[in-house]
């Protein structure tokens, strides 16, 4: 390695997002990946048959749209087509119907009969002051809201359990969108906050679509990275980083890595208070996940469906509700609730032509071993009658699999982190600055820090801005700062 004012441990979205703030702040910065390849769970491979690209985790980005980050990051120049359906979202249920989230809250409204005025009340204020909510949402630290009523609105509402949130509604159209927008919490539905994600991701719909990315996820990573290595950074691959110490002299170290993996590097450098914060941090269930190649697209019977990228498949809110809690509890369901991405519908790139890609993962106890695909092939299988017959090849990931792949996938966690309220509001462990780790120069930037899951890159941005506060960069943004500043 040359002597880099900087080192970031890890090559996700987070830790690209904290390398290139540090670059643009006229640091020399070096990634160093363990894999062979950058981008942790955006990354997009073969994972089935040549010609077939799958993404290894991340598809849809209504995250990427909203964040503060992305925003000062200008994707097209390196690349990036951004394609967002007319469907953000769609949940098909018994009898060839489906509920579905398009275009504005108006239109939605219009489909679900007499939860209409109900879908109006909770949706648009909501979406009408998104400009103010978004922000706070994806806040890097602790601050005053931009929009304190519009954050308060929201909060109250979020608070309370998705339970609570579906009693709003008659219809069993508009209580599935609600199902299928908080079950990505990985909460049971009775549990405070899962209602938050109901609201949030409906909300996003309306206001920014569910887009992916042309040509699979890996894209972000390339332009990311192209960025980077215009400003001097360098990323290092097939080099896993096992202590601290092994790594030479920087000013600043970013970490994306969980808790569990921080204690392994760090050891007796971090202080025993904090130390034990991190050993108590919680792990969400895992997941299982099922990639396809298929002849063509999924039959579903509902049209929405055919039009949605996003297809949460689980049938009504109680039934979900069920597949939700049993793995709460600790049990693998007899028909999970599944999410089902399927990005050939706006982006015929990533199959041959007239072929598809399809994956999709459903929620499973920590650390499972278990294979859910033929539970999960049955789920979409009973809204799709032929799905079968247009196999062509899979592969399967188990929650215990998923680890194996990609250390910071804790028993299959693919957010870092159980959503609990108390570990939204301190995440990962209750101080005040969530990045810094007690050892100087020493930040953890990864998902299990605010705001948490998902492809926003504000978690390394974040880590790296507390970094900058600490070395006391200021406004400065020259590489002349940067040397002046060396040991």
């Amino acid at each position: 390695m040359r002597r880099a004012d900087a080192i970031v441990v890890g090559s996700g979205p987070n830790g690209l997002a904290g390398a290139v703030t540090l670059a643009r702040a006229g640091l020399v910065v070096d990634v160093v990946e363990g894999s062979d390849t950058p981008g942790g769970g955006c990354r997009t491979q073969e994972l089935t048959l040549p010609g077939f690209h799958h993404d290894v985790c991340s598809t849809v980005h209504p995250l990427l749209a909203a964040s503060p980050f992305f925003a000062r990051v200008d994707l097209s120049a390196g690349g990036v087509k951004v394609l967002t359906p007319r469907v953000a979202f769609a949940h098909p249920l018994d009898g060839g119907v489906a509920a579905a989230v398009t275009g504005t809250v108006a239109e939605t409204a219009a489909a679900l009969g007499r939860d209409a005025p109900a879908y109006l009340r909770t949706f648009a204020p909501l979406v009408r002051h998104a400009d103010g909510i978004l922000p706070n949402f994806l806040a890097p630290l602790r601050s005053i809201p931009s929009d304190p009523l519009a954050t308060a609105m929201f909060g109250i509402k979020g608070l309370s359990s998705a339970e609570r949130l579906a009693s709003r509604f008659d219809t069993e159209e508009a209580r599935a969108i609600v199902a299928g927008a908080a079950a990505h919490s990985m909460l049971p539905f009775t549990a405070p906050l899962s209602a938050a994600f109901g609201l949030l991701f409906t909300m996003l719909g309306h206001a920014l679509g569910w887009p992916v990315v042309e040509g699979g996820s890996a894209r972000v990573v390339d332009a990311l990275a192209a960025e980077l290595e215009s400003l001097d950074g360098r990323i290092i691959t097939g080099q896993w980083v096992r202590k601290l110490h092994d790594l030479p002299p920087a000013r600043v170290t970013l970490l994306d890595v969980t808790p569990r993996q921080l204690i392994g590097l760090a050891g007796d450098r971090l202080s025993i208070r904090y130390r034990r914060g991190l050993e108590h941090f919680r792990y969400g269930p895992g997941v299982c996940k099922v990639d396809w190649a298929l002849d063509g697209p999924v039959p579903w019977q509902a049209e929405q469906c055919r039009e949605a990228v996003t297809v949460h498949v689980g049938g009504t809110f109680a039934e979900v509700a069920r597949g939700e809690a049993d793995v709460s509890a600790g049990h693998h369901p007899e028909h999970p609730f599944c999410l089902v991405t399927q990005p050939c519908v706006i982006d015929p790139t990533r199959a041959p032509a007239g072929k598809h890609t399809l994956w999709a993962y459903c929620h499973v106890p920590n650390g499972s071993d278990v294979d859910m695909r033929e539970r999960i092939e049955a789920q979409i299988e009973r809204f799709a009658p032929g799905f079968r017959d247009l196999i062509l090849a899979q592969a399967t990931t188990t929650a215990r699999g998923a680890e194996a792949h990609n250390p910071s996938y804790v028993g299959g966690d693919i957010g870092a982190g159980a959503a609990t309220l108390r570990q939204t509001v301190f995440r990962p462990t209750m101080q005040w600055n969530p990045y810094r780790t007690g050892i100087e120069g020493v930040y953890l930037c990864s998902a299990s820090t605010p705001p948490g899951g998902g492809v926003h890159g504000m978690c390394g941005d974040g880590a790296a801005r507390a970094a900058l506060h600490d070395l006391g960069w200021g406004g400065h943004n020259t590489k002349d700062h940067a040397e002046s500043a060396r040991p």
